[in-house]
């Protein structure tokens, strides 16, 4: 095990498939990261509405409502062929919002946005098919964190980016340069070896839309790991949604003072990221999560006290703590799933670890308003403690009960 976990980051970034995968997921991210800010700011100057602007971004969010249907799809379509045509088709779609200059032609970002959204959710079960094929089965913990850390890098960066070009250009500009780096991930993705077999004829009709859930629930790895998922999402919505309340009146500091809080947390997470192949591998899922999940959780309470210190140490730590149960989650499923329903069973999970977050969002806007910050966030804190406690008493699997090599005739790439 330890050559493996020495050396496994560089042996991901040397497979090719793998280093495909993760150029079209920098790619693309710049554009995607750049368009989040910017669709939000767009919406407000053109109608002066706080609640559609903070619609905009929610529309991006909706399509993972149907995660399961979409995975249906995905499962159903080569991987390769549907990466190359999504990438293909959003870089279509995001040029059509040039036209969108007055708030009468508001509606088309709106579609696009929604249409984004779902493009998304698609080509994320396609590439957690494709990637569970072409990459040993010990080195999934690398790449998902790898592809962690190319997320939440491009986060840091693309936001200034896409500002910049907004305020000079126009939100048409920042549309054009996400529908390069879409047409750019195409070119990246079309790079993919060819091979994949025909999954459609392997995939019946009966119970594809439940496919995901039964998969999810019958599995003894996969449960415990997505159910505590959900309840952290949960937590870490409740926790985002009081952001502003720590920054203004826990801290006494203007609102933008949540974007330095916000880069120290994506700063964990890269951290987190290049790190989190070797800890899954020494700890097992279920311990790194537990691990992860508590110091998310200290670091929530410790939100509440009113210190700069404090709040930029926590801010790391939830940085650091939150990834661990979505890459762990994800290597399981990648791991524990046949490749027939892989598609399904990875929108699934992620349904169900993004919808607590969302609601928990819209949840704590109010709840802000009518509990005091130093009480809501150690009572957040608590129960991701207790969250943490019941997952590292279950059964823990561990992955270096995988296979040495790459799963056999599923390899796709």
């Amino acid at each position: 095990m330890g050559s493996v976990t020495g050396s496994g980051t560089v042996r991901v970034l040397r497979d090719r498939t793998a280093g495909l995968f993760l150029t079209a997921v920098v790619v693309s991210g710049f554009g995607t990261s750049a368009m989040w800010l910017a669709a939000g700011v767009w919406v407000k100057s053109l109608t002066g509405s706080d609640s559609l602007a903070a619609l905009a971004v929610f529309a991006m969010w909706l399509p993972v409502l149907v995660g399961p249907a979409l995975g249906t799809i995905a499962d159903r379509i080569p991987g390769k062929q549907l990466l190359v045509g999504s990438n293909l088709v959003m870089a279509g779609l995001l040029t059509s919002l040039t036209l969108v200059g007055s708030a009468g032609r508001i509606w088309i970002l709106f579609v696009v946005l929604v249409l984004y959204g779902a493009s998304s959710v698609l080509m994320d079960a396609a590439e957690s098919a494709l990637v569970a094929g072409a990459v040993d089965a010990r080195l999934l913990g690398d790449f998902n964190g790898l592809r962690m850390v190319a997320g939440e890098g491009m986060k840091l960066l693309a936001p200034l980016a896409g500002a910049g070009l907004y305020t000079r250009f126009g939100g048409g500009a920042v549309a054009l340069l996400d529908a390069a780096s879409f047409a750019l991930a195409a070119g990246v993705c079309a790079l993919l070896p060819a091979g994949e077999p025909d999954r459609a004829a392997r995939t019946g009709r009966r119970g594809e839309l439940t496919a995901g859930i039964r998969q999810v629930w019958g599995s003894a790895v996969l449960r415990p790991l997505v159910l505590a998922g959900s309840v952290t999402m949960l937590c870490a919505g409740l926790n985002g949604a009081a952001v502003y309340a720590v920054v203004d009146d826990g801290l006494g500091h203007s609102p933008t003072y949540a974007g330095v809080l916000y880069a120290v947390q994506g700063a964990g997470s890269v951290v987190v990221g290049l790190l989190a192949g070797p800890l899954l591998r020494r700890l097992g899922e279920q311990v790194f999560t537990a691990a992860g999940i508590a110091l998310f959780a200290v670091a929530v309470g410790a939100r509440a006290l009113p210190y700069d210190e404090v709040a930029l140490a926590a801010s790391a730590a939830v940085g650091i703590g939150l990834p661990c149960v979505l890459i762990a989650a994800m290597t399981a499923v990648q791991r524990e799933t046949p490749e027939a329903v892989l598609g399904r069973t990875a929108a699934t999970a992620n349904t169900l670890m993004m919808v607590p977050n969302a609601v928990a969002l819209a949840l704590g806007a109010g709840l802000i308003a009518l509990v005091d910050i130093r009480v809501l966030l150690p009572l957040v804190g608590a129960a991701g403690l207790l969250t943490a406690a019941l997952l590292v008493t279950g059964r823990r699997g561990r992955l270096t009960d995988a296979p040495a090599g790459p799963a056999p005739s599923s390899a796709k790439a």
